[in-house]
């Protein structure tokens, strides 16, 4: 049947020029005999963009694909920048750059991340302006590799039982070149200038790939490296949330000769049952300040990859990967401290927004001032091995078996250093000219460093990662059907190791100090800011001496995980009214055991605690494709997913507290893991060459949800000895968590929720468009969620790249945006949640054939300047600054030679 034939020649195009090995050319003899599909031939980001579109055709399964538009090429110079093109997929960027995707409305632990067939550990440092923590759960870093690497990113969005479990929204599979998948000699290098406008800084970006076949082909060897330095400035203005004295247990010193322009909306404004005036349930900004983040960032990549084809019937491939990311953070501040310092502070006038709940604008007695340097060293190694093999045992019997083993190692220095001035003085500040960046009056000499005392708190941590993977699959060949088991073995351990230096204090900041080392901060920003003094590091490193680190036992963690699956899976097609279908049915069993390890320092001794947890998933997966037409594809999925607590979760040790805030964080090593009943149905309209529209409806019933808990208590009396060791602990600064109550936050699984929305996708070239604008082309997508759960979801996002491609030089501008969307719920400091303001992107590349082999470049990442901006929402209703900064555009200038 023609219908039948068109399928399979699809499936014979992918293999052929995607996936090419002894046993896919095998099997494409074998297939070519009937119709073939016209292949169409194209280059650059048209050729990337077709190569995707068949794979997303040939599968059964509802995924997307994005393809290398050549040999070390890759659409993007970010992978998470190339995934934000695909329909339900958001991405968060840092420094200017993509780092982490949202999928379908569930966060980056909710996807699962492989690397060549090996689920892949991540662990990068970040600026604590992004409001979350270390890379400590299972969310997937994707600016630790350099896409240079990559030949192929796949995106599962609705499961087979094949698949290994993991990712409730889906799986990013990645994949580097094989020497195989283009026999013979290749090589390839490219080299760019990466300019940004607000560092002023120019930094190398090149990459090489080289692969050769032998032996008629029977032997393959690729090697690629990629290489890049990076210098970005993020300067701005912050808050660091808002909140009113009565969250924090307080009241102004005295509001009876206070000036107050504007009436404040609650009247009845109480403190532990007693009235107090209303302007004490005004919110005020926390830490008002001029903000500077400063990275240096080092990026080393390296493949290698070995194939050996002995027989027509056999294939192994070994590949290596590494890469290494180091960054130079320097951060400085300088900030009125308001946040636990209400019951020392006289209002002395303020202005009252229009809502009536929040300060905008005053002038303030019994101020004290905070200027904060930090300095940050951190440096993120990864090593993967993947030894794999493909046998045909007999015409219809194929077994793949692989084995794999991935490490990351990350360490981190930070040297914290706070001067705080020793006489309080008069502050102001004022938003009426600007909601994002306040005027700020600091009404004392602030540059003196004879009016600043110095307390320096330093801290070192490392953390282990490693990744042990065993797979085994059989797939057997009849006539009417294609039957598929496994069996698949994970170990995955994490350890974390702390350590601190002892205080370090002095009470004058004289020979300790520099101005702000920037020369020019503030320029072209959207608000005011102006340098100040701030703490010399090698000044206060000679003062302090010797780094003696002393071991925080009380903080170490160690998790591992063992899971154990087993599947078994059928894929057949069946003729039905001049229709084909075609079917994959499985189901997966997988057993999990999770072993946590955590500390806690008593008076002589430090205690370890070791908690067991096991679980059993039962994941059954259905997926259907119907063609009723030559063009047209009917898609559905009925498929149960699990995705397991993040491992930062499980620490049954000491808790970590934020002294500040007055919280405190307590693992549970006892959570079971999400679980999801999923359906998605799809139509996909392949209306021309290269072209489709589709529309996705996806619903997703979370049973278990992991939840936060929070109750207000004292702190326990057990962790008052490995309270008064922990350098962050500062008396002058704290929650008293001895004689005070603290918010204990812990996790729990609670109910679960939903999540629906639709996709909506349109790619096609204009070729029906009278020269020359028959050379432009779009890719659009818009995606609407709706979810029960709120964290991290925009409600609407879309993603438009309109290009114009000929043989000699092309073009394309792309722009991605997402509504605002909350990261914390509830927020912190008596906010109802913390959120971010939606971005809109836009990016331009171009290019320019000078000759067949040679190829001029030009591309402007954040082509207009988009400025990063986070809120807070007080009672749920207020949108208040909390962060507020640019990283400016930066320009890339490359050339790019390949055989």
């Amino acid at each position: 049947m023609k219908l039948k034939k068109l399928s399979l020649s699809i499936i014979t195009v992918l293999h052929a020029g995607l996936t090419t090995n002894a046993l896919a050319q095998d099997n494409t003899q074998e297939s070519a005999t009937g119709d073939q599909l016209e292949v169409i031939e194209v280059k650059g980001f048209r050729s990337s963009l077709n190569k995707s579109l068949l794979t997303k055709r040939a599968n059964v399964n509802s995924m997307e694909s994005i393809s290398a538009e050549d040999i070390g090429k890759f659409p993007d110079l970010n992978l998470a920048e190339s995934l934000q093109r695909i329909s339900g997929v958001s991405i968060s960027r840092e420094g200017g750059e993509g780092r982490r995707i949202t999928l379908r409305g569930l966060g980056p632990d909710f996807t699962r991340a492989t690397l060549n067939g090996m689920e892949i550990p991540a662990e990068t440092d970040q600026l604590d302006s992004s409001i979350s923590a270390l890379s400590g759960g299972r969310a997937f870093d994707f600016n630790v590799f350099a896409s240079e690497l990559f030949n192929r990113v796949d995106v599962q969005k609705s499961p087979t039982a094949s698949m290994e479990e993991g990712g409730i929204a889906g799986s990013v599979n990645l994949y580097t070149a094989k020497p195989f998948d283009n026999p013979g000699f290749h090589y390839a290098g490219s080299a760019q200038a990466n300019y940004n406008d607000v560092s002023e800084e120019t930094n190398p970006r090149t990459a090489v790939m080289v692969s050769n076949t032998f032996d008629d082909d029977k032997f393959g060897v690729l090697f690629s490296l990629a290489y890049s330095t990076r210098n970005v400035n993020q300067q701005g203005f912050g808050t660091v949330g808002w909140q009113t004295p009565v969250n924090n247990n307080m009241t102004y010193a005295d509001t009876s000769s206070t000036n107050v322009t504007g009436s404040p909306s609650g009247a009845d404004c109480q403190l532990n049952g007693a009235d107090v005036d209303a302007i004490n349930c005004l919110y005020a900004p926390r830490i008002p300040r001029p903000d500077y983040f400063g990275n240096e960032q080092t990026r080393l990549g390296i493949t290698s990859s070995f194939q050996y084809a002995p027989s027509d019937n056999v294939l192994l491939t070994f590949d290596y990967l590494h890469s290494q990311l180091e960054n130079e953070r320097s951060y400085y501040h300088m900030y009125a401290m308001f946040r636990n310092y209400f019951n020392q502070i006289t209002p002395t006038s303020v202005t009252v927004a229009p809502n009536g709940q929040q300060i905008i604008a005053g002038e303030f007695d019994g101020v004290t001032n905070r200027v904060e340097s930090r300095e940050t060293t951190s440096d993120t190694a990864f090593n993967q091995y993947v030894l794999s093999g493909e046998f045909g045992l007999t015409d219809r019997l194929i077994v793949d078996a692989m084995v794999g083993y991935a490490e990351i190692d990350f360490s981190r220095d930070e040297f914290r250093h706070i001067m705080d001035s020793t006489e309080p003085h008069s502050f102001g500040f004022d938003f009426t000219g600007n909601p994002n960046a306040a005027m700020l009056d600091f009404q004392f000499d602030y540059n003196d460093p004879a009016l600043y005392n110095l307390s320096s708190y330093d801290l070192q941590d490392q953390t282990d990662k490693e990744n042990l993977t065993a797979k085994f699959d059989g797939k057997y060949v009849a006539d009417m059907v294609e039957v598929k088991a496994g069996v698949a073995y994970n170990n995955r351990k994490v350890s974390r190791q702390y350590f601190g230096l002892p205080t370090f204090s002095t009470g004058s900041a004289e020979g300790l100090t520099e101005m702000l080392p920037i020369s020019n901060f503030g320029d072209g920003f959207d608000g005011n800011l102006f340098p100040f003094v701030v703490a010399d590091f090698d000044a206060v490193k000679d003062a302090i001496g010797p780094l003696n680190w002393q071991s925080q036992d009380q903080k170490n963690t160690q998790v591992e995980e063992e899971t154990m699956a087993v599947y078994l899976e059928f894929n057949t097609d069946f003729d039905i009214a001049d229709m084909i279908l075609r079917t994959n049915f499985g189901m997966r069993y997988v057993d999990t055991t999770a072993t946590s390890t955590g500390y806690i320092r008593l008076e002589n001794s430090v205690e370890t605690i070791v908690a067991e947890h096991d679980y059993k998933n039962f994941l059954p997966a259905l997926n259907l494709a119907l063609e009723p037409a030559d063009d047209l594809i009917v898609r559905l999925g009925l498929t149960r997913s699990m995705t397991r607590p993040s491992l930062n979760t499980l620490n049954p040790g000491n808790p970590a507290f934020r002294y500040i805030e007055g919280f405190v964080t307590v693992g549970n090593p006892y959570l079971d893991p999400y679980v999801s009943n999923n359906v998605d149905f799809g139509v996909e309209w392949y209306f021309d060459e290269e072209s489709l529209l589709s529309a996705t409806l996806f619903y997703k019933d979370i049973e278990t949800y992991i939840r936060s808990t929070q109750e207000e208590k004292l702190v326990d009396s057990i962790y008052y000895t490995a309270i008064n060791n922990d350098p962050v602990y500062d008396p002058a600064i704290t929650v008293n968590p001895f004689s005070e109550p603290y918010t204990h936050y812990s996790y729990d699984n609670g109910d679960g929720t939903t999540i629906n929305g639709f996709e909506i996708s349109y790619q096609q070239p204009f070729n029906f468009l009278p020269a020359p604008f028959d050379n432009f082309g779009t890719v659009a997508n818009y995606t609407r969620v709706s979810s029960g759960e709120i964290v991290g979801v925009s409600e609407n996002s879309y993603n438009f790249t309109l290009y114009y491609e000929t043989e000699k030089y092309g073009a394309r501008l792309s722009a991605n945006s997402r509504d605002d969307y909350f990261i914390e719920v509830p927020g912190i400091t008596g906010n109802a949640e913390n959120g971010v303001t939606g971005p809109t992107n836009i990016d331009f590349s171009s290019f320019y054939n000078w000759s067949e082999n040679l190829t001029f470049s030009f591309e402007v990442i954040n082509l207009t300047d988009e400025y990063s901006r986070l809120f807070v929402t007080g009672d749920g209703s207020l949108d208040m600054v909390r962060e507020y900064n640019n990283t400016g555009r930066q320009f890339f200038l490359g050339v790019r030679y390949h055989n």
